[in-house]
């Protein structure tokens, strides 16, 4: 067991120490477009907003351009028509030691392993008619291992499903109000719920920002309309969207599976758990919101993808609060709820109780250049969720997860959501310039997560809270553009919540969006 980390951990050291040999190596000079990258998948905009008809063919703008056009093809001659494309891939290079009983394949129980993922590969592509029309589509895929992530996820990691993301149209109505429709990402609830996944300032979000990702949504998406604008300092987002179908199966899709069967001399019955879970026949829509007052810089709302890190290029001070509401998205059985053998066999005839999906959230972000001389910068971001989503639910999720099968507490997985309050709060600093040479800057950062799910009880009726923290580095060659994030995580295994143990993954990020 110790030679095995001993190598992970030489293994995943000579990856870093390769990555930061590439970053001195000699290389043809950049073009101005990319000398300083947006660290953002959303373009500035000057860059995406078209120019007046007869302005000069290639305008000048009336702000900075971090980014410029990007990969940007002009199918007017002024460039007011255009097509823009967006693309990106994650690689994950981790060592990882699994929760208690994880498997790596069928039977195979496994402690720990080296293994390497695609955390995210995807294309955008935008276009503009004129400054009134946008259209953009995304697609990609996601959290593709070896073991899971593929066509059939429960049975192994090939030919995962490459599916739409985004697909949006949206008109701009005036300067403070424009409407969209179509499958967005104009979420509400908190800035990291709309983050954009090209500029983390750590290696990922939390999970816990994307509440119910892939129960009642697609992947932190929703079908439906939204209203965005920005009236002063005040920018906003509402959006109204289907509930889709949760598809659950199994236990869980009937309500004898919110139960527990027993038999008592010859008698069985089955008595309610009271633990919510997502409501197979939920069909409400789903109402959310996002409010941000930006006290110091503006910033890019014309797609909706948050940036965690501007390396110094902005001075950003927010506040925001949202809400998420799905009327009768969860089911529960109360324990007060006993099934006679005769309801056993006529499910339809068991009580059940329906409740309300209500979140809400409060969160600041600051980010800002400490001296502009030595170029080095300050990112904070904090935010508290509270969590209604009916009694003691709680919801396990593990980013590309490395377990094999359906257990939901296998591999990397940690409680990413229930009913309860979560605070998270994340901190970095960009170091000064040339401290590993012209061609690479390096940013140190930390986060701690603290989680209170009512549904995580001891024995004794005590609460059992979730703390993750993360600690970790950026290695940015060109930005948020080209870049190594090497990340320690100290995760709680959940498997015996009598002794919480803390499992250590070290992950090493290699991105490139252009």
């Amino acid at each position: 067991m110790q030679n095995s980390r001993t190598r992970s951990v030489l293994t995943l050291g000579g990856l870093l120490l390769a990555a930061a040999a590439a970053g001195q190596a000699p290389a043809t000079p950049p073009s101005p477009a990319s000398t300083n990258p947006l660290p953002s998948a959303a373009p500035a905009p000057s860059a995406l907003v078209a120019p007046p008809a007869g302005s000069a063919a290639t305008p000048t703008p009336t702000e900075s351009v971090p980014y410029g056009a990007g990969m940007k093809v002009n199918i007017s001659p002024d460039g007011s028509k255009y097509l823009r494309f967006i693309t990106w891939t994650q690689v994950w290079s981790r060592y990882t030691e699994n929760n208690s009983n994880t498997l790596r394949a069928p039977g195979k129980l496994q402690s720990d392993q080296v293994d390497f993922a695609l955390r995210r590969s995807r294309l955008i592509v935008l276009a503009q008619l004129n400054p009134r029309f946008l259209i953009y589509t995304h697609i990609g895929i996601n959290n593709q291992t070896a073991v899971s992530g593929g066509f059939s996820p429960a049975v192994d990691g090939k030919k995962p499903q490459l599916f739409i993301h985004e697909a949006v149209v949206e008109y701009k109505i005036n300067k403070y109000l424009s409407l969209g429709s179509g499958l967005h990402y104009q979420n509400g609830l908190s800035r990291m719920t709309r983050a954009s996944t090209l500029n983390f300032l750590t290696l990922d979000a939390p999970l816990t920002n994307w509440t119910t990702i892939e129960a009642n949504d697609q992947f932190a998406r929703g079908l439906g309309a939204y209203a965005k604008g920005r009236v002063g300092k005040l920018d906003y987002v509402l959006s109204v969207n289907e509930s889709m179908l949760t598809n659950q199966t199994g236990a869980f899709s009937t309500p004898v599976g919110l139960g527990v069967t027993s038999t008592t001399g010859g008698v069985t019955t089955n008595t309610g758990t009271n633990v919510a879970q997502y409501n197979p026949q939920g069909t409400n829509h789903i109402y959310q919101g996002y409010f941000s007052y930006e006290f110091l810089d503006q910033e890019s709302n014309l797609l909706p993808f948050n940036v965690g890190s501007y390396l110094g290029t902005k001075r950003v001070f927010n506040i925001g609060t949202g809400f998420y509401y799905n009327k009768d998205g969860m089911v529960s059985r109360p324990t007060s709820s006993v099934a006679t053998a005769a309801q056993l066999a006529a499910p339809g005839t068991i009580e059940t109780e329906k409740h309300d999906i209500r979140l809400l959230s409060a969160d600041v972000f600051y980010d800002a250049p400490v001296n502009k001389e030595t170029g080095t910068a300050f990112t904070f971001y904090g935010v508290y969720y509270n969590f209604d989503m009916g009694p003691n639910h709680v919801r396990f999720i593990g980013a590309s997860n490395p377990g094999y099968g359906t257990d939901t507490r296998r591999g990397n997985a940690v409680p990413q959501s229930g009913t309860g309050n979560v605070g998270f709060a994340e901190a970095g600093f960009l170091l000064p310039k040339n401290l590993l040479g012209p061609k690479v800057r390096v940013q140190p950062y930390a986060s701690y997560l603290l989680a209170g799910y009512e549904g995580l009880k001891k024995a004794d009726g005590s609460q059992q809270n979730v703390n993750i923290f993360d600690g970790g580095a950026n290695f940015y060659l060109d930005g948020h553009n080209a870049k190594f994030t090497l990340n320690y995580r100290a995760r709680p295994d959940f498997t015996n919540i009598e002794e919480v143990r803390y499992r250590p993954e070290i992950t090493l990020q290699t991105q490139i969006f252009l």
